[in-house]
C-alpha cells in the first residue's frame, strides 16, 4: 500500500514538505547494469485496489504529486522537490529537460545554494533551467509581416480580376467572358481580329503598326469561311443596329445584309462594321489563330463584290502566333493553370499526401525493417512513371500529346507553344533524375541496413509518445487554410494591372455605330499596364509564403523536439493515460517563450535562400554577357559570386534543424542555440555522422515517394477529358504537377519530421548527457540503448573515432 513518506533529517530542509510515494518498493533489481545505465527500483506489481488507493492519495494530498515513475537513488528528496516542483511545471512530460552537471562539477549545480550539498559530492540532480520569452523582437516583426500580407493581399482583391489571366481584351478594353463589359460578354470567351491586313501590318519590320491595337472583338467561337459563299463577323451591334447581343449571336455575328449603303462600302474597304471571313481559324489558348490559306471560294467572293486587297502573306500567322506564344502570356496562362486545376490541387495536394504520410508513420512504426526496402524501391518505380507521362505529354510516346488548340481544328495543322517546349525541358531533366535515382539507389543498397536502427530509434519513440503522429494534423490545417488564402490572392495579385488605351501613332480608320460614320482619330487599343510595384507587391507574396511555410516548419519541429526531449530525459518512460501531455507542455513552452525564436530561424533561412537565388541569377547574367568572360571584372565578379553562395551554403548547414532541438531543450533564444547545437555537432561530428547520414536520406526518399505519387495521380487526374477541353483546359499539366508535388512534398516533411526530429533530438540528447557525464549517457531510455547495442553504436557514439 502507499506510505507517507518525509525528507530525510540529514538533508537539512528547513520546512519539510509531505509527500505520497505510490512506487512501493520491494527490492532492487538484481544483476549488474549496463554501461550507461543506472540501478532502478523494481515496484510491486499493483492491484485495483492499490491503484485506486494511490490514485485518491496522490490528487487529494496537500503536497505536491509525485508520480510513480523510478527515479535514481542518488537524487536527495529536497532536491528532487525541487527538480519537480520548481517553475509550476511538474514531472518529466513537463519540462524536466536541461543540462546537467557532470561530477568534476564539485561544488556547482545547486549544491552551491542548498544546504546540504555539501562540496565535493557529485551533483546528479536535475536543474531546471528558467525560461523567459525569446527573440521578442522578431515575434513583432513576424507580426507586422502579416499586416503586410494582409494589406498585400487586399490591394490584390481589389484591383485583381482572374479572368484576365485566361481571357484577353477586345478593342473596347473589354475582358473577353466578363460579364461586366460593354457590352456583356460572359458568353463570349474567344479573341477574334477582324481585319486579316491590320494583322499583316503589325507584323510587318519596322511597322508603326501594333497588334494590341488591331481591332479585335470578343466570339463564342472562331468563325470559318463559308465553303461555298463568303462570311461576315461584324462589330458589336448599337446605334442604328437595332440587334440585342444575343440575336446578334444567333445570326452567327453578321448583320451585314442590314447595314446601308454607306456602311457597306465602308466595310469593303475593311473599315467595317463587317469584315470578310477569308482566313480559317483555330482557337488556340482563347484566341484565333489564323492559318496563312485563304479560302479561293471566299477570296473570289470578296474580289467580285469589289472589296480591297487582302494580303495572304505566312505573316499573318506567324504575327498572332507570336503574340499567343509570348513570355508573359505563358506566363498568365501557367497562373491561370492553379485556378483552373485546384481541386486536383486539393486532392493530389492536400488530402493525398495527409494520408499517405500518416501511413508511412504506421507502417515505420509496425514495419521499420522492411520500409527501408519499401521506400527505395517505391521510389524508383514512382520516377519512373512521372518520366513515362512526361514522354507521353510531350508527344515522344503514345499518341496523346500535349495541344495548344482548344476544341476541335484540323489534323494537318499542326501548331506548337512554349508549354510543348518546356515538357520537352521536363522531360530531359527527369530522364537524368531517374537514371541518378537508379545509380544512387545501387549505391546505397549495401548501406541499408545501417538505417534500419537509426529508425529504429524513432519508432521506438513514437511507439511510446504515441501523440506524436497526431500532432503534425494541427500544423498541417493551419497550413491549408494559409495555402487557399495565398492562392486565391496569387491569383489576384497577377492579374492585378490597370487596363489603359494603348498611346499609339497608327494611321487607321472604322467606322463607328454611335456617331453613324468613319472614325480617324482613335484607333488605339488596350492593354493591362503593370506597374513596378505590382512586381515588388509579387516578390513579396512569393518571399511571405516562403517564411510562412518555414515558420510553421519550425514551430512543428520545435514542439516534437521537446516531446522527444522529454521521453529522453525521463529515461524513455511516458505515462500512458495521459498519452498527450508531452505534446502539449511543449506545445505550451513554444507558445509562451519560443514564438520568436522560430520567427527568427525561418526568416534566417528564408533569406539566405532568397539572396542564394539573387546572386545565382546574377552569375548567369554576367556569362551572358559577352566580353565577361574575357574582362578582369567578368572574373572578379564570377569568382566573388560564387564564393559568396559557398558561404551562404555553409550557412544553411548551420542553420537547420538542430537549432530548434536546443530550443526546445534549453529555452534559448535561436541563436544561442545555434552556438550550441553547432558546439555539440562539432565536438561529435565523427560520432553521429554515420548514425544519421542515411536515416537521413531514407527519409528524404520517403517524402520524395509520397510527393512523386502525388504528382502521379495528379497527372492521371489533369489527362480526363475535364481538364481537355473549354474552360477548365488547362494550357500546360506542368505547373499543376510541380505544384502538387511541392505541395504534397511540405506535407510529407511535416509528418516526417516526427521521424527526423525524433532521431536527432535522441541523438543529440544522447551525445549531451554522454558530455555532462564523461563520457556515460546516464538518462539513455533502455530502448536507445539496447538499439544502438545492436549495431555496436553505444561505443562508438560514447568513446568517439
Amino acid at each position: 500500500m502507499c506510505r507517507r513518506t518525509h525528507p530525510d533529517p540529514a538533508q537539512h530542509n528547513p520546512v519539510p514538505i509531505p509527500s505520497f510515494s505510490c512506487a512501493c518498493f520491494s527490492h532492487e533489481r538484481s544483476g549488474s547494469s549496463r554501461k550507461g545505465q543506472i540501478h532502478t527500483p523494481a515496484p510491486i506489481t499493483p492491484t485495483p485496489l492499490r491503484s485506486l488507493l494511490c490514485f485518491l492519495l496522490s490528487n487529494l494530498q496537500p503536497g505536491p504529486q509525485i508520480t510513480g515513475h523510478p527515479l535514481p537513488k542518488s537524487i536527495h528528496p529536497p532536491r528532487l522537490h525541487r527538480a519537480l516542483v520548481g517553475g509550476g511545471m511538474g514531472g518529466p512530460l513537463g519540462a524536466i529537460i536541461g543540462r546537467y552537471p557532470s561530477a568534476a562539477a564539485g561544488t556547482g549545480g545547486d549544491d552551491a545554494d542548498h544546504p546540504g550539498g555539501g562540496g565535493g559530492t557529485a551533483s546528479l540532480g536535475i536543474i531546471r533551467h528558467d525560461r523567459r520569452c525569446r527573440d521578442l523582437a522578431f515575434l513583432v516583426l513576424f507580426a507586422a509581416f502579416w499586416v503586410a500580407m494582409i494589406v498585400n493581399s487586399s490591394f490584390a482583391f481589389n484591383q485583381g480580376n482572374p479572368l484576365r489571366l485566361t481571357y484577353e481584351l477586345d478593342y473596347k478594353g473589354n475582358v473577353c467572358g466578363d460579364r461586366h463589359g460593354d457590352p456583356d460578354v460572359h458568353e463570349l470567351e474567344v479573341r477574334y481580329w477582324l481585319d486579316p491586313n491590320q494583322v499583316y501590318q503589325s507584323g510587318v519590320k519596322g511597322s508603326k503598326a501594333n497588334l494590341a491595337d488591331a481591332k479585335a472583338i470578343c466570339l463564342m467561337e472562331c468563325p470559318t469561311p463559308a465553303p461555298d459563299g463568303l462570311n461576315f463577323v461584324c462589330d458589336y451591334p448599337e446605334g442604328d443596329i437595332r440587334l440585342s447581343v444575343d440575336d446578334w449571336i444567333n445570326r452567327d455575328y453578321n448583320y451585314f445584309e442590314m447595314l446601308t449603303p454607306d456602311m457597306r462600302n465602308s466595310s469593303l474597304q475593311l473599315q467595317g462594321p463587317c469584315y470578310p471571313v477569308i482566313f480559317p481559324s483555330v482557337n488556340v489558348y482563347w484566341s484565333c489563330q489564323y492559318i496563312a490559306r485563304a479560302s479561293n471560294v471566299s477570296l473570289t467572293h470578296w474580289q467580285q463584290m469589289g472589296g480591297v486587297n487582302i494580303e495572304q502573306n505566312m505573316l499573318i500567322d506567324k504575327t498572332i502566333h507570336k503574340a499567343i506564344d509570348s513570355r508573359s502570356a505563358v506566363l498568365k496562362r501557367y497562373v491561370a493553370d492553379i485556378g483552373k486545376s485546384w481541386p486536383v490541387l486539393i486532392v493530389c495536394g492536400a488530402l493525398l499526401p495527409l494520408f499517405l504520410s500518416v501511413i508511412w508513420l504506421l507502417m515505420i512504426r509496425y514495419f521499420v525493417a522492411a520500409m527501408t526496402w519499401i521506400t527505395v524501391v517505391l521510389f524508383n518505380a514512382l520516377i519512373v512513371s512521372v518520366t513515362m507521362f512526361c514522354y507521353i505529354k510531350a508527344g515522344w510516346l503514345g499518341n496523346d500529346p500535349l495541344t495548344v488548340v482548344i476544341g476541335e481544328s484540323d489534323p494537318y495543322v499542326h501548331i506548337s507553344g512554349r508549354e510543348i517546349s518546356h515538357l520537352h525541358v521536363a522531360t530531359v531533366l527527369m530522364t537524368v533524375i531517374m537514371i541518378i535515382a537508379f545509380l544512387s539507389s545501387i549505391a546505397i543498397v549495401r548501406r541499408i541496413l545501417i538505417a534500419t536502427p537509426v529508425l529504429k530509434v524513432a519508432a521506438k519513440v513514437i511507439g511510446e509518445v504515441q501523440a506524436l503522429i497526431v500532432f503534425p494534423v494541427v500544423p498541417y490545417f493551419i497550413l491549408a487554410i494559409f495555402y487557399m488564402f495565398w492562392f486565391s490572392a496569387t491569383l489576384h495579385l497577377f492579374s492585378s494591372g490597370q487596363v489603359v488605351r494603348n498611346d499609339c501613332s497608327t494611321d487607321c480608320c472604322s467606322y463607328d455605330l454611335k456617331l453613324g460614320k468613319v472614325n480617324c482619330d482613335n484607333c488605339c487599343g488596350y492593354s493591362i499596364h503593370y506597374t513596378p510595384h505590382i512586381g515588388i507587391a509579387i516578390l513579396f507574396h512569393l518571399f511571405g509564403c516562403y517564411w510562412a511555410t518555414q515558420f510553421f516548419m519550425a514551430c512543428s519541429a520545435t514542439v516534437v523536439a521537446g516531446s522527444v526531449a522529454s521521453y529522453y530525459w525521463a529515461r524513455g518512460e511516458i505515462s500512458h493515460d495521459i498519452p498527450f501531455v508531452s505534446v502539449v507542455s511543449s506545445l505550451k513552452r513554444l507558445m509562451r517563450y519560443n514564438l520568436g525564436s522560430a520567427a527568427i530561424g525561418s526568416l534566417v533561412v528564408s533569406a539566405v535562400e532568397w539572396v542564394r537565388f539573387i546572386l545565382e541569377c546574377l552569375r548567369r547574367k554576367l556569362k551572358l554577357v559577352g566580353s565577361a568572360g574575357e574582362s578582369c571584372f567578368g572574373k572578379v565578379s564570377s569568382s566573388s559570386s560564387q564564393c559568396c553562395r559557398g558561404c551562404i551554403d555553409w550557412t544553411l548547414m548551420s542553420v537547420n534543424r538542430n537549432a530548434y532541438i536546443m530550443i526546445a531543450i534549453t529555452g534559448k533564444g535561436f541563436f544561442k542555440a545555434s552556438v550550441l547545437a553547432t558546439g555539440l555537432i562539432m565536438n561529435n561530428i565523427l560520432r553521429i555522422g554515420k548514425v544519421n547520414v542515411i536515416g537521413d536520406v531514407i527519409l528524404f526518399l520517403g517524402k520524395l515517394c509520397v510527393s512523386l505519387f502525388c504528382a502521379l495521380f495528379a497527372f492521371l487526374m489533369l489527362d480526363t477529358h475535364k481538364y481537355k477541353s473549354a474552360h477548365n483546359k488547362i494550357s500546360s499539366p506542368l505547373v499543376p504537377v510541380l505544384v502538387t508535388w511541392g505541395l504534397g512534398y511540405t506535407v510529407a516533411k511535416l509528418f516526417f519530421a516526427v521521424v527526423e526530429m525524433s532521431i536527432d533530438t535522441i541523438i543529440l540528447s544522447f551525445c549531451q548527457d554522454a558530455e555532462e557525464h564523461q563520457g556515460t549517457a546516464q538518462y539513455a531510455p533502455p530502448l536507445l540503448m539496447e538499439t544502438l547495442d545492436e549495431q555496436g553504436e553505444l561505443q562508438r557514439l560514447t568513446q568517439g573515432p
